[in-house]
């Protein structure tokens, strides 16, 4: 009996040992705790139907954004012109949506005005990838001369044909477009119509205040969903864990490392351009300055999801986690009238140095203390 029970208990431990050694494991903690201060510390104003709404839609761009960073960490690699690329994307597709395309195609619309954005900024991926597999520089070097190349690029371009950093009152296109609402539409009436019934999103003439969330929560599951699929699922999946883990082991048992890293840019410009599209057609405006540090940002929470630095580690899970806390901290002022703005600054420090220590402590322990 007392074997069995000896054997019972080492196994209740392995499994929690398990489960602290999964890479999303400090980030859902954090996010737990930050939940909780969060909703008292707003009188549950964080969660009513308008919070919620709020909440999710800064969310799911850390989300997006994020999970592109993540995944090419995972693979070895950095991409600092993330921000940058935002910014270029939005510029791109307002400037077609304003003035039209050349050669005789007339005014854009939203459908060409994406598809050719998007073109060019996975071509942009593209050659960032290229550079970084083919020359050996480091890629953090090459993304920060692209960051600064890109920004540059969008401020002039907006100075030069707008005669303005800033582009607004554009159409709003999403009631003639489906593409326009798909990006800046409202999604899931159906939790608010469940929350409508149950008293929860009235406003005080007695009708429904929020009919829906931001399309970019659909593009945040969907983006998450198929990263997750990937990295657990496939083949390609195992490409990304070898190539960041070891890349020349990688290559000598035929993975390809070079189109795998390449493709991994490419996938951080589309997040990046779907990143925008949400935001230009929501507002139906563009500036030079969006997506500014959003790079710094995008890292910090794959870090706090449990990605390492080193690659070769992290998890979907950990960096939807690690949006989720980031989401509710950064908006948390809205809600917290004591709070100062700064703070959030503070937050992604203080978070961001504990999570680097911990991801030290798993990397050693994966690599027996090398």
């Amino acid at each position: 009996m007392s074997d069995r029970s000896e054997a019972d208990r080492l196994a209740q431990e392995s499994a929690l040992a398990r489960l602290v050694r999964r890479p999303e494991a400090g980030a859902f903690i954090v996010m737990i705790v930050v939940v909780t201060m969060i909703t008292f510390a707003s009188d549950f104003k964080a969660f009513n139907a308008l919070g919620l709404k709020n909440n999710l839609a800064i969310i799911a761009q850390f989300g997006i954004i994020a999970t592109g960073a993540a995944l090419l960490m995972i693979g070895g690699e950095f991409d600092l012109s993330i921000g940058s690329m935002i910014g270029f994307a939005g510029m791109s597709m307002a400037m077609m949506l304003k003035w039209g395309l050349p050669f005789g195609l007339g005014e854009a619309t939203p459908f060409l005005a994406f598809a050719i954005t998007l073109a060019m900024t996975l071509s942009l991926g593209w050659l960032i990838g290229t550079i970084v597999v083919r020359s050996g520089l480091s890629s953090f070097i090459v993304s920060l001369a692209f960051l600064f190349f890109l920004r540059g690029t969008t401020e002039v371009s907006f100075r030069l044909i707008n005669q303005s950093t800033q582009i607004s009152g554009l159409p709003d296109f999403k009631e003639q477009s489906w593409v326009a609402w798909a990006f800046g539409g409202e999604m899931f009436g159906w939790v608010y119509d469940a929350w409508f019934a149950l008293g929860g999103n009235i406003n005080r003439r007695g009708e429904q205040w929020v009919d829906g969330f931001d399309a970019r929560v659909l593009w945040w599951l969907i983006i998450a969903g198929v990263a997750y699929f990937v990295l657990s699922r496939t083949q390609l999946g195992n490409w990304i864990y070898a190539t960041g883990d070891n890349k020349d082991s990688a290559r000598a048992n035929g993975v390809p490392v070079n189109r795998v890293k390449t493709s991994l840019f490419m996938f951080t410009a589309f997040c990046a351009t779907i990143f925008a599209a949400c935001q230009v057609f929501d507002t139906n405006t563009a500036d030079a300055a969006k997506g500014n540090l959003m790079e710094l940002n995008a890292i910090a929470i794959a870090v706090v999801g449990g990605t390492l630095m080193t690659g070769g580690f992290g998890s979907v899970i950990g960096v939807a986690f690690g949006a989720v806390t980031f989401g509710l901290v950064a908006n948390a002022v809205f809600y917290i009238p004591w709070l100062d703005g700064s703070f959030y600054r503070v937050f992604v420090g203080v978070v961001l140095l504990a999570a680097v220590f911990a991801n030290e402590r798993i990397r050693k322990r994966i690599t027996g203390g090398i």
